[in-house]
């Protein structure tokens, strides 16, 4: 009797072991094949040290009684991690290469460094925000409350994809239409026969913006359950963070052009019919988008300025996510983002990014042949409507302005 207990005892130890050798392999070798990419971040973080072969006898079993632990397990950066430092001996290569690749991980290596300049002005984003954030004298709401403080229909904007470690937060009429394409490559979200994996171009518009194509922090509850805020806040400490934005005045007007000078069903019943009952004289406006456009009724610039002005606005529901400000769907006070970048600079900065993240041999940023808002539109746009508004239209994007380096524009306010 004594034998058989001491044979099964010996059998769970033994077990126990070869389960802890499978566990230690699985996170040097193991993990690197399931998280693909390791989150770069900019400024003085890039390069990256080669980090050192870490000891198999630190890491401990303890990961299943501590969630911390276990997300660490396929969070933590591998070994053998590559960096943009050109190599030592470049004497064989020819002159027009300007990269090498390493297959395992479809990261590509620079020979060229990133022009300082470009650093520099990230530096430069970053730290405003921070000083922004801090500063009493720039007030909004929400500025001050917490990351768990957030309701879950806030974190919508966040989309995460977890092959690469990257959190985008998407701002309409900010070029997020091809930044979502490109979240749907990288995360390998369509794999559906026809449909190719990196021409960011050939993804069909109504899947871009398919909430089913993109997994967001909104969606954790479901999958996580009460875990679900502790995840979040483990992802946006390991992965890289980024948005883009533009000057909110442009934006507005990027936004008016596209959801009411086009005929747009959608837009036309929820919003269109209560600016031209409001303030255009139309107590009973056309009953659909084609009725009013052939008879050339649509809501002016002017009217859409006072819609956002006017308090019963906000009372009836939160602003649309076109004209939202950028404060209240990113966030930028509670998560410290990693790269700002902003429309009036989207090439260079797309091309800096993607090099960040190590998939620009992946995925290029489309360019866009669209014809986009011009900044020097704004006084023609704004010529109708009245210097008070302007002024009150100000403050109510001015966080925006001083949070993103945005210049007040003067000329319009000070007429």
């Amino acid at each position: 009797m004594g034998t058989s207990r001491m044979f099964r005892i010996f059998v769970v130890l033994g077990s126990a072991f070869m389960i802890l050798l499978i566990i230690i392999y699985w996170d040097d070798v193991g993990a690197s094949h399931f998280y693909l990419h390791t989150p770069v971040s900019p400024g003085p973080k890039v390069p990256h040290p080669v980090p050192q072969k870490r000891p198999q006898t630190s890491r401990a079993p303890s990961f299943l009684s501590d969630i911390d632990a276990f997300v660490n397990q396929f969070l933590e950066p591998g070994t053998g991690e590559p960096t943009d430092a050109a190599p030592a001996d470049t004497s064989n290569q020819s002159e027009k290469a300007e990269e090498r690749y390493i297959p395992r991980r479809e990261w590509k290596i620079h020979l060229t460094p990133l022009a300082p300049e470009l650093r520099d002005r990230q530096e430069q984003r970053r730290r405003l925000l921070q000083e922004m954030c801090a500063n009493d004298s720039i007030l909004f709401h929400g500025k001050n409350r917490s990351f768990d403080d957030i309701p879950n229909k806030e974190l919508d904007h966040l989309i995460v994809d977890d092959r690469h470690g990257i959190i985008y937060c998407y701002v309409p009429k900010v070029a997020c239409s091809n930044w979502k394409r490109i979240m749907i490559i990288l995360s390998e979200s369509l794999l559906q026969e026809g449909v190719p994996q990196r021409d960011p171009l050939a993804i069909p518009r109504d899947l871009v913006h398919n909430s089913s194509m993109h997994f967001t922090f909104n969606k954790f509850w479901k999958r996580y359950g009460k875990f679900a805020r502790h995840l979040m806040k483990v992802k946006l400490k390991k992965y890289t963070k980024f948005l883009f934005v533009r000057d909110p005045f442009v934006r507005l007007i990027s936004a008016y052009r596209n959801k009411f000078e086009l005929p747009n069903e959608d837009f036309y019943r929820r919003f269109a019919q209560v600016m031209l009952r409001r303030y255009g004289n139309q107590p009973t406006p056309p009953a659909s988008v084609d009725e009013a456009f052939s008879l050339g009724i649509h809501p002016s610039f002017s009217h859409f300025i006072q819609y956002l002005l006017d308090p019963q606005t906000e009372k009836d529901m939160p602003f649309n996510e076109h004209w939202r400000q950028v404060y209240r769907l990113c966030h930028p006070c509670q998560i410290q983002y990693d790269f700002v970048g902003h429309l009036e600079t989207a090439e260079e900065d797309a091309e800096h990014l993607l090099r960040l993240l190590r998939v620009d041999n992946v995925v290029e940023f489309p360019t866009s042949s669209r014809n986009l808002t011009a900044s020097s539109w704004e006084s023609d746009w704004f010529s109708t409507v009245p210097v008070e508004a302007r002024r009150e239209l100000y403050k109510l994007y001015e966080p925006d302005f001083r949070l993103f380096g945005y210049e007040k524009p003067d000329s319009l306010l000070n007429e």
